[in-house]
């Protein structure tokens, strides 16, 4: 039956009436706003948004020269990674390495199969990469009480010996302060063969000795052969100094493992048959401390090695006994070495011996190539065009010398890292495109990487860019207590010199290969539009088995690539356990667990 107005009113039905007319303007309200509110940060199968985080825009897809920046609102907070079980929708059967080396296996640098075949092992060549074919898809287990590595900088000084349990270099270099083991750590007192007082003694010693060093100024970007345990290249860390440490994986057990471990730059390499994996005038200065190589060797060609990949005006530092002893041997070696010098032209610009009696000598490479036309005679003979491609992959050592080329000193640091690289093209296109490169980085690094609650980026030290450009990624993070190794793809345009030119570290390297690198030594692995072009030339599950190798227990993955590489990774990913979340249809992120196959998800 009806009612009427008069009733109505009469049977206070008004309080209602007027709760629901509130109730209906409050849902119009909120569907107004649902309609025009952004999407959320990130779209997760597997992972949890936080309540408070915050929507961010971002471009659509940049390739990695891009010259539009990427600008976006900070993000205050963002997801929480889920630790649930992930479904996954692809069978994989994984299974653990096996054998004496499977905790620290290296396939390319662990071929034994290969290694045993050798005609020959005089020059080094069993230290050298011979990469298994077809790339094995084990999973190397993890040492028995891993843990979550020591965090910088206190790691440079101590690490867990559960980490890297390897007592043969403790009892090996025990008279010699390299690495000692106390309780469940390795200790690392600063000292070496050539360091009696410490590094800090010997890198203000050089510098006193001769003053045009000025570290972390004028000489930023340096290399280190047969670094030890890399304590040159941990405390030049302290004046703005980065080191490339670098020595091949042989008797001194697990020496890189260490540098890695402790959160120091530091790859394994050999002067052997073939060229290191840097390009031609990188290093501003090179280092030995009695680093065992016959530099005057078969014709030199260690030496020259060093030749071409020392900057023009840079610095070879040379502490051995033949320069500072007279015995019969060191004599020799000492002649053999002025002539070899000599013939390359470069200058002595100091010798001389330290309190502790540790000598050392420094050479200078010419600035100018005029010089090399005025020696005696051409020996050893200038490179021809073809010896002077600057190509470092699996490159035959030349015995020749490669002249200088017609470019300037980089800028002091940190000026270097913004201004015009020596080796960039001299047209203005390539200029401007640097440039926007680097604005594109810092915004991107800065709004979606560094600010994004998804990645503690307090645990991140050692970081990787797989693909990287002019090196704007590694450019944008130089605040942050980290270092990044920059990768150059060899199938990708040669920019490593302008990397090495902005005051930066890098390698050649070929992902449908194994890295030369022990397991568990990286935190952080990034790339952008890398896998398109590498899928065509090898199988995407290979490339992440490698990727899960070299990546430590809570670690991280940033992908900026197409969804079609996107959601072919994440299933791979997903089968591995772990964890991942994409971002606007173009980044995705993982993280890695501790699961290995047979034993669970346990996490230490």
């Amino acid at each position: 039956m009806g009612i009427s107005v008069p009733s109505f009113f009469k049977e206070r039905k008004f309080p209602f009436i007027f709760t629901l007319s509130l109730l209906l303007v409050c849902v119009t309200v909120l569907l107004f706003t649902n309609t025009n509110t952004p999407d959320p940060l990130f779209f997760y199968s597997d992972v949890h948004t936080s309540s408070s985080a915050q929507p961010v825009v971002i471009a659509s897809p940049l390739p990695a020269h891009a010259s539009n920046p990427i600008t976006a609102p900070p993000i205050q907070n963002g997801p929480v990674w889920d630790e649930t079980s992930i479904p996954v929708s692809v069978n994989f059967n994984w299974r653990l390495c096996t054998g004496s080396v499977a905790i620290d296996y290296i396939p390319c640098l662990d071929n034994f199969q290969a290694i045993k075949a050798l005609k020959s092992r005089r020059h080094m060549e069993h230290r050298e990469r011979h990469c298994p074919q077809p790339s094995p898809r084990c999973l190397e287990p993890l040492p028995k009480g891993y843990k979550v590595p020591v965090p910088w900088p206190e790691s440079r000084d101590m690490i867990w010996y559960d980490n890297v349990p390897h007592p043969k270099l403790v009892e090996y270099k025990k008279d010699q302060n390299w690495v000692k083991k106390s309780d469940d750590y390795l200790i690392f007192p600063g000292g070496g063969t050539q360091f009696k007082e410490g590094v800090n003694h010997y890198t203000d010693f050089i510098e006193k000795t001769l003053p045009v060093i000025e570290w972390g100024r004028h000489v930023r970007v340096v290399l280190d052969v047969g670094c030890g345990v890399a304590s040159f290249g941990g405390y030049l860390l302290d004046r703005n100094v980065i080191t490339m440490s670098f020595a091949p994986k042989d008797e001194h057990e697990a020496q890189i493992q260490f540098a890695l471990e402790r959160g120091i730059p530091a790859t394994l390499s050999v002067i052997g048959t073939q060229r290191l994996t840097f390009p031609d005038n990188a290093y501003d200065l090179i280092h030995c401390a009695r680093c065992r190589v016959h530099w005057d060797a078969d014709g030199g060609k260690p030496l020259l090695e060093l030749n071409r990949i020392l900057r023009p005006g840079g610095f070879f530092i040379w502490s051995a006994t033949p320069v500072y002893r007279d015995d019969d041997r060191d004599k020799r070696v000492w002649k053999s070495m002025e002539a070899l010098t000599r013939s390359m032209c470069w200058d002595v610009v100091a010798k001389t011996v330290d309190s502790t009696g540790i000598g050392l000598v420094i050479y200078r490479k010419p600035i100018s190539f005029v010089r090399y036309f005025k020696r005696k005679e051409n020996k050893p003979p200038i490179c021809g065009p073809k010896d002077r491609k600057n190509s470092s992959w699996y490159v035959p050592l030349s015995s020749c010398v490669t002249l200088p080329p017609r470019s300037s000193w980089p800028l002091p640091w940190p000026n270097r890292l913004t201004s015009k690289p020596p080796s960039l093209a001299t047209n203005p296109e390539a200029e401007e495109m640097f440039y926007k490169d680097t604005i594109h980085w810092s915004a991107l690094v800065s709004d979606a990487y560094v600010n994004n609650a998804a990645i503690n980026w307090s645990s991140v030290r050692n970081v990787m860019d797989m693909n990287a450009g002019y090196g704007g990624f590694a450019a944008a993070l130089t605040d942050q207590l980290l270092w990044v190794m920059n990768v150059i793809p060899v199938h990708v345009p040669d920019t490593l010199s302008v990397i090495f030119d902005r005051g930066l570290i890098g390698i050649y390297h070929d992902w449908c290969e194994s890295l030369n690198t022990y397991p568990r030594t990286y935190d952080l692995l990034h790339s952008s539009f890398l896998f398109e072009n590498l899928s065509q030339r090898c199988d995407m599950i290979d490339v992440v088995v490698e990727m899960d190798r070299i990546l430590r227990p809570g670690g991280y993955l940033v992908v900026q690539d197409t969804m079609e590489m996107i959601n072919k990774m994440r299933p791979i990913l997903h089968s591995l356990h772990w964890s991942t979340a994409v971002h606007k249809d173009q980044f995705l992120f993982g993280k890695k667990g501790f699961w290995r196959p047979g034993r669970g998800s346990s996490k230490s």
